[in-house]
């Protein structure tokens, strides 16, 4: 995959083929041209970043020119005059940074990189500003990836089923909003749609919470009750973190779903309720049901549909979206200017790997406009953790070796990016890692990341 196309303008007599030679082998796509002439390439092809020598007859002025051409093209020039009356005249120029000789493909490669990253980031800052954010999508979600589009479709799909749907994903991914969006596509969307989160109540009173009791059935039970599978009857029943709940309420949950009527606590009937139920969970459900923690044929109850919700650092096309949808509510409620972010925090932002997902961006949002003063949203006003972040990756091409590392580093990174990737599910790591349950274990232990 080609890492950018890039437009190198030098002087006739120039040696600068072994480091043409060095890029290619990097990735990057190189058209060459000498002085003026090669400016008609842009009229050809796009480029996402130039070189220009500046050792070559008016190469400040053809600077200008490229500029002229192209205003939003990154320019690097390169020349042997390491003063900083050079250094400035590019700048004037409207270069994007400048490199002196002797050159290091290294630090040549890092400059491309970064041109053509602010290339991208600058017409993806456009492109939002001539965008009226709101919700789009399916029913408030928001997103434009292929990720998003994907789960849309299918969500139209659910949406007319009365099948039970398990909505899966990481903690922060939206799942409450995805059964929120199932229900107002629904042909229930006029009954009430009620969520009780299995991992907040306590077991002794969610029994109570889900099939209602009735006057004296325990202390403090001074009044009948309805339950909320009652209460939700004509509309949708949403159990956040299902994998949650007591094993002992699950034989009862069972049977509710099955013949569609509960008894309440402390009752001697049946009470009949309509209900169309939709159960999310962050826990790998298969494992918990290995372990002893959940029920097989709950499990198949529940799951008779199952959406994936995306984690955010798979669709970072919608990062900046949501940031900026989330910015403009928080600057609202704030009653504050705040409209936009800056190009480093913009960056940012789309190189963090957000393991707290879509809840994580929208309050890292609130405290930035919190600590706003003006009308753009600085790196500075991010949390630290964000800030501070520095993506790490193996290094498998070093040119001596004692850059090199043993293959036990390599497989411990790896285990850890896949680990995360997969928001901890041990089973989904195993799977994709190739191992069983019981050798990823072992390596977890020996790598000291077995929690």
């Amino acid at each position: 995959m080609s890492r950018g196309r890039i437009l190198l303008l030098s002087a006739p007599d120039n040696r600068l083929e072994a480091m043409l030679g060095a890029l290619k082998r990097k990735g990057f796509e190189i058209e060459a041209g000498i002085g003026r002439a090669a400016l008609s390439l842009l009229e050809a092809q796009p480029f996402d970043a130039a070189l220009l020598d500046l050792e070559q007859p008016d190469g400040i002025e053809i600077c200008e020119e490229l500029k002229e051409e192209s205003t939003d093209l990154p320019v690097i020039v390169l020349t042997r005059r390491g003063t900083l009356e050079m250094a400035i005249r590019s700048m004037r120029a409207g270069a994007y940074d400048y490199l002196f000789h002797p050159l290091r493909i290294e630090a040549v490669s890092i400059a491309i990189d970064r041109a053509v990253q602010h290339r991208r980031m600058r017409r993806e800052l456009r492109k939002l500003r001539r965008v009226v954010i709101g919700p789009t999508g399916f029913e408030g979600l928001i997103g434009t990836s292929s990720a998003m589009q994907e789960l849309y479709e299918l969500l139209e799909q659910v949406a007319e089923s009365e099948a039970s749907v398990l909505v899966c994903g990481e903690t922060g991914v939206g799942k409450e909003l995805v059964a929120q969006a199932i229900h107002q596509k629904s042909g229930r969307r006029e009954g009430p749609f009620i969520a009780v989160n299995c991992a907040a109540v306590p077991g002794t009173l969610l029994e109570s919470e889900l099939f209602g009791h009735v006057r004296g059935a325990f202390t403090d039970a001074r009044s009948s009750r309805a339950g909320l599978f009652a209460q939700a009857s004509g509309g949708t029943l949403f159990f956040d973190e299902i994998g949650e709940m007591p094993m002992s309420l699950q034989p009862k949950l069972l049977r509710a779903l099955q013949q569609r009527s509960a008894r309440p606590v402390g009752s001697d009937r049946e009470v009949a309720f309509d209900i169309r139920v939709i159960a999310a969970t962050n826990l790998d459900l298969e494992a918990a049901i290995e372990n002893r923690q959940f029920r097989r044929d709950l499990y198949f109850r529940l799951n008779v549909i199952q959406v994936d919700v995306p984690p955010l650092r798979s669709r970072s096309n919608d990062i900046l979206i949501l940031a900026r949808h989330f910015l403009r509510h928080a600057a609202t409620r704030a009653k504050k200017s705040a409209e936009g972010l800056s190009q480093e925090a913009a960056r940012r932002l789309i190189e963090y790997p957000w393991p707290g997902n879509v809840r994580e961006l929208e309050n890292s949002m609130e405290r930035a406009v919190a600590l706003c003063r003006g009308q753009e949203v600085t790196l500075a006003m991010l949390p630290i953790r964000i800030r501070d972040y520095r993506a790490s990756h193996v290094l498998l091409t070093a040119e001596v070796p004692e850059h090199l590392v043993p293959m036990s580093v390599i497989e411990e990174r790896y285990i850890r990016r896949v680990l995360v990737a997969v928001g901890g599910k041990r089973g989904e790591a195993a799977r994709i890692l190739g191992f069983d349950r019981k050798t990823l274990y072992r390596k977890l232990i020996r790598y000291g990341i077995e929690k």
